[in-house]
């Protein structure tokens, strides 16, 4: 079973044990909501849903051609005119039994007629000459019949009675076109978290403004913007805060009461002018760990309020506050949308520089990788990794994970990474 955050004290935590340890912190999942299907792209679905069709509903043609009633015996795969029995079109349905050794027109999509079983695409056929019955069409290579051939079957993408969507799924565009085709005008989702942030700081600047000499522009609260969108979440923003206690507890305090998850940035060491950790000892219950990993140093986490609205406090550097987001903030966020923890997506590439890291503490190193002509993945670091040099992360394409048990990696070993782009 897993230890709660608030058991775990001053110990130092592997990744792992942190992710799973943080978890804890949400004591139930979200609500949910019936919305309009056009307005679910990128909502994860609250329950299941079954298919209350077949896809497709009937069997029906593959191509423009004639469909053909086959016998079963004697005339068949060497008949070349076929009479026609009449004409079906997409849209249209004929209940009316075509009788064996006959045909009908029929276009792509139009539900196959009692009696048919196989497709002829137009390109195969012939009109007879002048001097022959007209009601007929000429298959001119009957002996390349096969049975069933250009045919889709009745349930063959999704039967009646199937699930489609499993709860929880993060709905896309192929989802909704399958929803789509099931006929669901709207569909249950969790509610989207309401997630509050803001920066710590006298020296941080909101951008646009005078930067002063001593000052750094805001980088971070807009990275954590882009992260929590492309998470589903809904963002309050509550902009930059001084290094002032009292300023810090009203924030944290208002925060916790109109959101399901507070974030910070900054202020949460034991340096002389950060002030978060104190305001979350004051105003709830603080389950702050170490753990052994760069960057992401130091971090805090616990309950504010009586609400006991989960609360993460992310260190201050730009590089770092995106690797502890990826690492753990998404976490929290699947655990509001009811999903249990899982670790993030890994691939695994061979190294193509020298990777440095130490034992007894992972190390996330920015990286770029790709694919060569046999389809194996390469990966090479993006130059120097500073928690504060933030080009290095618009250059990357993953996170290159050296575990705890890897001193160091050199060219042609094997890496596990962790891809920055995409849902999957």
């Amino acid at each position: 079973m897993t230890l709660s955050c608030f058991d775990l004290g001053e110990q130092m935590l592997s990744v792992d044990e942190a992710r799973q340890a943080l978890a804890t912190l949400i004591e139930r999942p979200l609500d949910s909501e019936r919305i309009p299907l056009a307005q679910a792209y990128g909502r994860r679905l609250a329950a299941a849903v079954q298919a209350p069709i077949n896809v497709p509903q009937n069997t029906n043609a593959a191509m423009d051609g004639v469909a053909l009633a086959l016998p079963r015996q004697g005339v068949g795969a060497k008949q070349t005119h076929w009479p026609l029995a009449g004409e079906v079109l997409a849209g249209q349905y004929r209940s009316e039994l075509v009788p064996a050794g006959h045909c009908v027109r029929i276009t792509t999509g139009a539900p196959l007629p009692p009696g048919t079983d196989t497709v002829v695409m137009s390109e195969q056929l012939s009109e007879p000459s002048l001097d022959e019955q007209p009601a007929h069409v000429i298959i001119a290579s009957p002996e390349l019949l096969k049975h069933g051939q250009h045919v889709r079957q009745a349930g063959e993408d999704i039967a009646r009675g199937d699930t489609a969507l499993s709860a929880g799924v993060r709905i896309d565009a192929a989802s909704l076109g399958l929803l789509a085709a099931l006929g669901y005008a709207e569909v249950t989702v969790c509610r989207r978290p309401k997630v509050a942030i803001f920066s710590t700081g006298n020296e941080v600047t909101a951008p646009g403004e005078p930067l002063p000499k001593a000052g750094i522009y805001d980088a971070n609260r807009f990275t954590l913007i882009g992260l929590l969108t492309e998470q589903g979440a809904d963002v309050i923003d509550l902009g930059i805060l001084p290094d002032d206690l009292d300023a810090t507890k009203t924030a944290l305090k208002q925060a916790a009461e109109q959101s399901d998850l507070v974030i910070t940035s900054g202020g949460v060491s034991v340096g002389q002018a950060d002030f978060t950790r104190d305001a979350l000892e004051q105003l709830g219950r603080l389950a702050f760990w170490r753990v052994a990993l760069r960057p992401g140093r130091p971090m805090a986490c616990g309950w504010l309020g009586e609400t006991r609205t989960p609360f993460v406090g992310l260190p201050g550097n730009p590089v770092a506050v995106m690797v502890t987001f990826l690492q753990f903030v998404t976490t929290l966020l699947d655990q509001l949308h009811g999903q249990s923890v899982s670790p993030p997506h890994r691939r695994y590439a061979i190294a193509g520089n020298r990777l440095k890291s130490r034992l007894k503490r992972t190390d996330f190193i920015r990286g770029v990788y790709h694919t060569d002509e046999q389809g194996q993945l390469h990966v090479r670091s993006t130059g120097a990794q500073g928690s504060g040099i933030l080009t290095s992360m618009v250059a990357a394409n993953c996170l290159i994970e050296l575990a705890d048990d890897q001193d160091g990696a050199q060219p042609g070993e094997v890496v596990s990474i962790q891809p920055l782009t995409g849902w999957l």
